[in-house]
């Protein structure tokens, strides 16, 4: 029997088919049916986590012991011992739900969908719950009680911010030879008395114990971090532009730890020193993670929130007191306006992907939060791009900052990288990626990120994929926190090499041995092409990336061209041959425009005339040292 019951959001599974009640469980329902002839589903918050061992397929003719994707993941909850793909199928094929005596097995729940029939809904396991409508949490009146605080500075404490003290080996460097760093490292400085770059650890100013821990895990700083410890050290705000994994993240957490150090002791009652916020919550966790150890041998308390998490443990750390503080805006502007934490005590704020954060709608809580926070401030912007909103951003919140950009100051993509683009028509796309996909999979080393437009089509593509016996996972925002750390565990260690994912739930994924990037759906500008891409080809290895370019993308065909024919890979005519048609098209617009009096408009591909940003001319003043 159906038993549909609604609650607030979610259904109930479906009732079983030919056997009796044996629907499988919906994500967010109660319970999964009882028994029956395919076995009941796992509900919701892990009993059974789908048709795992908590319930499953014991019935007359069901199949298996159940390969649906619970609620929560965890062993045995999708069939012995992950029941996850080959072997153990998807409530399909395979030990974990394959083919019974009597049909297919029922499916559990998958993700947010609430229960895929894994097999014939009327003949063997009954069918999965309804979709679970359960949206992203709304944050238009977040912080919405809090107002900023006015300052009185003459009651402040006082701050210290220049730590920095020139090694003699970097004042004894000619002038000649940094310049001949910079200009090998295609790195470009703007600013005022900005501090010499450094090359080797010991020449820092770190404490002994960071340099020594930086000694046994790495060989020389990198690019971004011999110019960013000196100036950051020396107290100046700085906006960085770099491409992810350039070793950012200890870039700004080891000067946040210095200054942490360096500051009076911390009283009852009082919030964290360093703030850094982040977009995602596997960002948060990622730089948590590198922060950590660095923190525990100089004894300093970390903490990271973010949402999708229990707030119990994370406001008991904020309570007890903390030094530095990890945090996705969200979460932290809850804690704000509850009064569990407050910013009176930071004076160094880190706003990590900084353009993402605002690609996400994150501007008005980032706003909140750093009206919080005293004006004299420290403060650190990284983005991967340099837009107009971030600029916006940089100029509020920022005093006579340095401007630090690390690599081409045109748009390019990592030479590294093979590229290839296959004009393609939509119902094409998953037969092709099955394609290639059957290809990569027969390589040694085949671990494969696919970037999809929307939370629902990569439930949907993953969800074939699995039919079909691919070992892939997705990942998205809608996905609830342990399901989406097991996720990426599964893939980073490699058990589950295919990960389908959106662009906001990839960004700070840090998985350095990804071998292959498929975008099935092409981003909506060059700047995000490239930086997907660049999920592959890191740390000088190589890599390959496959784009599926459809007739609606070719307004974005002529700026792809630009980022191929830099990186001096092949052109298909055929995206010419698009690019031409489009730029036609506009052509003929603004044509019309002008006859209808409006006025000329620009085409898609050209910048604002007062657009603002580093330009070749920002060279280097000889005085600059």
């Amino acid at each position: 029997m159906p038993g549909e019951r609604r609650g607030d959001k979610n259904r109930r599974g479906g009732g079983g088919g030919f056997g009796g009640r044996g629907g499988g469980g919906g994500r967010g329902s109660a319970a999964g049916g009882r028994g029956g002839f395919g076995g009941g589903g796992g509900g919701r918050g892990g009993r059974g986590g789908g048709f795992g061992a908590g319930g499953g397929g014991r019935g007359g003719g069901g199949g298996g012991r159940g390969g649906g994707f619970g609620h929560l993941p965890h062993p045995g909850g999708f069939g012995p011992p992950h029941g996850y793909g080959p072997p153990h199928g998807y409530g399909a094929y395979g030990e974990g739900g394959g083919f019974g005596a009597g049909g297919f097995g029922g499916g559990g729940g998958f993700g947010s969908f609430g229960g895929f029939g894994g097999g014939v809904t009327n003949y063997g396991g009954g069918g999965g719950g309804d979709y679970a409508n359960r949206g992203p949490r709304r944050m238009d009146d977040a912080g919405k009680k809090l107002r900023p605080i006015e300052w009185d500075h003459s009651q402040l404490p006082p701050i210290k911010k220049n730590l920095y003290r020139e090694h003699a080996s970097i004042t004894r460097r000619e002038q000649s030879e940094i310049l001949e760093w910079l200009r090998t490292t295609e790195v470009t400085l703007e600013g005022d008395n900005i501090p010499r770059p450094i090359s080797e650890f010991h020449e820092s100013g770190f404490p002994q114990e960071i340099i020594d821990l930086l000694c046994a895990h790495y060989h020389r700083p990198t690019t971004i971090q011999s110019i960013s410890w000196p100036v950051a050290l020396s107290g100046r705000d700085m906006i960085s532009i770099a491409k992810t994994g350039s070793g950012k993240t200890l870039g700004f957490i080891l000067p946040a730890i210095v200054h942490t150090l360096n500051q009076l002791p911390r009283r009852p009652n009082e919030g964290p020193t360093v703030l850094v916020l982040l977009p995602t919550r596997e960002l948060a966790v990622q730089v948590e993670e590198v922060a950590r150890e660095y923190c525990r041998i100089m004894h300093l308390e970390i903490n990271c929130c973010y949402g999708g998490a229990a707030k119990q443990g994370q406001a008991s750390d904020l309570k007890r007191g903390i030094d530095i503080c990890i945090a996705t805006p969200g979460r932290i502007l809850d804690f704000l306006e509850s009064g569990t934490t407050n910013m009176r005590r930071c004076t160094f704020l880190v706003l990590d992907e900084a353009d993402r954060m605002l690609d996400m709608g994150f501007e008005p809580q980032i706003r909140k939060i750093v009206g919080q926070i005293r004006p004299d401030r420290q403060s650190l912007m990284f983005s991967a791009t340099w837009p107009k909103e971030v600029r916006t951003l940089a100029a509020d919140f920022q005093n006579n900052p340095v401007h630090l950009h690390v690599g081409s100051l045109e748009l390019a993509a990592n030479h590294n990288i093979q590229q290839h683009i296959e004009i393609i028509d939509e119902f094409g796309k998953q037969g092709r990626l099955f394609q290639l996909l059957d290809h990569i999979m027969r390589q040694r080393e085949c671990k494969t990120l696919i970037f999809v437009e929307t939370k629902r089509k990569a439930d949907e593509i993953t969800r074939n994929m699995r039919r079909d016996g691919w070992p892939a996972l997705c990942i998205h925002g809608d996905k609830e926190q342990k399901e989406r750390e097991w996720v990426l565990s599964e893939f980073k260690e490699g058990k589950t090499p295919i990960l389908l994912a959106t662009d906001v739930a990839a960004r700070g994924l840090d998985v350095s041995d990804i071998k292959y990037v498929i975008n099935y759906d092409y981003p909506n500008n060059s700047e995000d092409y490239v930086h997907r891409i660049g999920r592959t080809g890191r740390q000088d290895k190589t890599g390959t990336s496959y784009t599926f370019f459809t007739q609606n993308n070719s307004p974005k065909a002529r700026d792809l061209i630009k980022v191929l024919e830099e990186a001096k890979q092949v052109v298909p005519p055929r995206l010419h041959e698009l690019a031409e048609s489009a730029f036609g098209k506009e052509k003929g617009k603004r044509r019309w425009r002008q006859t209808e009096g409006e006025g000329s408009t620009p085409p898609f591909n050209m910048k604002k005339a007062n657009d603002e940003g580093f330009s070749a001319d920002n060279g280097f003043p000889e005085a600059l040292w």
